[in-house]
């Protein structure tokens, strides 16, 4: 998928996601939240549709995962989370809440991603392709 058409299906995505509460048709019945981030460089509010995890400990914290479908590099939105941590905003079905992003380490991400994996066998995939532990994202949101 080239980058437009990337762009052109989060866009599609991002527009039925909101028009139905959550539900999108192309991923099933699999957990997705709307992710929006700060650019790192442009300062610009940035969406991008993601599965998730969330932690059933915790009713106030989802996990995502920076897989980028395998490639060798993160994906603009890890990039953009990473340089503004406290300014992200998370929509899970008609909720939006801020939230406070925090990378996951090491033995806990590889667990994580274990049980995504489990969850959704596309995640498995992912990780076959590249040769960078993909990092997983903890969000803790404030108005949980």
């Amino acid at each position: 998928m080239s980058k437009s058409e990337g762009q052109s299906f989060n866009a599609q995505t991002i527009e039925e996601f909101r028009r139905t509460g959550g539900r999108v048709e192309a991923f099933g019945d699999a957990p997705l939240l709307l992710l929006t981030t700060i650019g790192a460089k442009s300062g610009l509010q940035r969406t991008t549709p993601l599965m998730y995890l969330a932690d059933e400990g915790q009713g106030g914290r989802v996990y995502v995962f920076a897989s980028a479908a395998g490639a060798d590099d993160d994906p603009a939105w890890f990039r953009n989370l990473s340089a503004n941590p406290h300014d992200v905003t998370v929509e899970i079905g008609e909720r939006s809440a801020k939230a406070d992003a925090e990378v996951v380490a090491e033995p806990l991400r590889g667990k994580l991603y274990a049980e995504q994996a489990e969850r959704s066998p596309v995640f498995a995939g992912y990780e076959t392709k590249t040769s960078r532990a993909i990092p997983v994202v903890a969000l803790t949101l404030r108005d949980a």
